[in-house]
């Protein structure tokens, strides 16, 4: 039987347009000097408000990547 172990982290990703660019926007960070991801999982949005709008969207995404394998 293979077995498999993952490391999972925390990236906060922004953008001015969505949620879901923003999500996007940790994944392909990540991606620059993580090989082999696996999942993400968006664990919490919010956004920074100026002026009574919300300008910038983040999301914070917990990323999960395999470390060893058999």
């Amino acid at each position: 039987m293979s077995e498999s172990v993952y490391k999972i982290i925390d990236m906060v990703g922004s953008s001015t347009i969505s949620w879901e660019e923003a999500a996007q926007s940790a994944v392909k960070a990540a991606g620059l000097s993580l090989r082999d991801l696996r999942i993400a999982e968006v664990d919490k949005l919010d956004m920074i408000i100026e002026d009574g709008k919300g300008v910038i969207y983040r999301a914070r995404v917990k990323l999960s990547f395999k470390i060893l394998s058999d």
